[in-house]
């Protein structure tokens, strides 16, 4: 292979010349946290484990106490700069990582399957949690690590020895931490602020849908609707997953498609198909069409539904543990629907009904006695506006958060390959 003028071949792929391939125990001293029992000798101390260490940040909503002698306490606690890694998790998840920034407010320690990676003079711990980021996500840490059954372990011993591409000075680590800490910030504060639109946005929901808030120009009860009286239930078809198509001319809508959604509204375009013969005596769907999954795992889930959006002249019929409701559009409005599952006295009727022990169960004759006040179909329109533009609010920033993901992902493979040097 040819390599380009100011790089070098190595074990480790191609780097820049000045880099060096070094195991990690060069660059900084490398502890296996140990567990002690709730019997052991010593103060409760406070400690992290791998619940706490996330990609790139630490949490500190659930930090447990364990015995600590005093030595003990010493040598596994942690301070400011150690970088922590989760020593024991799934394959794809061994080695998550984040530099410990004195999140909790007093000196802890860690526990087993976490190792803390202490940096040397003269090495960047920054720059290390980065590097130890990349070598996780890019999957270098699942190819050393010892797999039994489900846990894998990166293990300390072969942390160590693992051997990974440095900068040859700290100022050129610096320079590239402080590269992609930049983007990090920038991430962490679209999470929050999407994070914020969605509180926003949820309490919108429970104060419109309730109707303890109106909307300007809307005035007066709501009236009291019996869904029975307005509801028209369509034929759904019983086939399987194994039953359905890649390619054919009817989509087909399985109740797992509903559980899947994170949207309240469905298009058919992604949807499986079934073949014409087998779909020919049951309802095809039309836009405004509510179906519901007739079965869930949990109460949460026992409302959940999806109206049918952009169907257009495409054949879409509903199928197994589905049940496909059409409303009177003069009652229910299009757009409208699709929030029922929110609304409280939709919702609760339904958990309060639901049947079962391990799945919790629905049906026709549960919806059909959902008594509840509703306001008028303008007003439905006025409600669904509102709560469209704060979803169309999030998708946008969704969108910017996703693509400043992939802009870091590129940045970590230039970066911290060499690809691109900043000095």
């Amino acid at each position: 292979m040819e390599v380009k003028p100011g790089y070098k071949n190595t074990d480790i792929g191609i780097i820049p010349t000045d880099w060096i391939p070094l195991p990690v125990v060069r660059m900084g001293e490398v502890l296996t946290g140990k567990a002690l029992a709730a019997s052991a000798p010593g103060k409760q101390r406070p400690y992290l484990r791998t619940k706490n260490v996330f990609d790139g940040r630490i949490d500190i909503d659930d930090v447990l106490t364990m015995p600590m002698t005093e030595a003990e306490f010493n040598r596994f606690g942690i301070r400011c700069g150690d970088v922590l890694l989760n020593e024991g998790q799934s394959l794809e998840l061994v080695g998550r990582c984040a530099i410990y920034r004195d999140e909790y407010p007093e000196p802890c320690a860690i526990q087993n399957q976490l190792l803390r990676f202490r940096a040397r003079s003269g090495v960047s711990g920054d720059f290390a949690s980065h590097l130890f980021r990349y070598a996780q996500q890019s999957g270098i840490f699942a190819r050393v690590a010892l797999q039994t059954t489900s846990i894998a372990h990166l293990g300390g011993k072969r942390f160590e020895k693992l051997v990974l591409a440095w900068p040859p000075t700290e100022a050129e680590q610096c320079a590239i931490a402080t590269a992609l800490s930049d983007v990090d910030a920038l991430l962490g504060g679209l999470d929050r602020l999407i994070a914020k639109k969605r509180d926003l946005k949820q309490a919108a929901m429970q104060q419109l849908l309730a109707g303890q808030t109106r909307l300007p120009g809307f005035h007066g009860e709501w009236g009291a609707k019996r869904l029975g009286n307005y509801v028209t239930f369509l034929r759904n078809g019983q086939n399987s997953r194994a039953e359905l198509l890649s390619e054919g001319q009817v989509k087909y809508l399985h109740y797992g498609d509903i559980h899947a959604s994170r949207d309240i509204y469905l298009m058919p375009d992604s949807l499986p198909n079934l073949s014409r013969e087998k779909a020919a005596r049951l309802d095809r769907l039309q836009d405004g069409d509510l179906i519901f999954a007739d079965a869930s795992e949990d109460l949460v889930g026992v409302s959940k539904s999806v109206e049918m959006k952009g169907i257009g002249t495409t054949e879409v019929v509903s199928g197994q543990h589905t049940i496909a409701a059409r409303f009177d559009k003069a009652v229910l409005a299009d757009g409208f629907k699709g929030f029922l599952q929110f609304c409280p006295s939709f919702a609760n009727h339904l958990r309060r009904l639901a049947a079962g022990t391990k799945v919790y169960a629905t049906n026709r004759a549960y919806i059909s006695s959902v008594e509840m006040c509703l306001p008028s179909v303008s007003e439905q329109v006025a409600i669904t506006a509102v709560l469209s533009d704060m979803d169309a609010e999030l998708a946008v920033l969704e969108a910017r958060r996703d693509k400043t993901r992939n802009l870091k992902q590129a940045m970590m493979q230039e970066l911290l390959t060499g690809k691109t040097r900043l000095m």
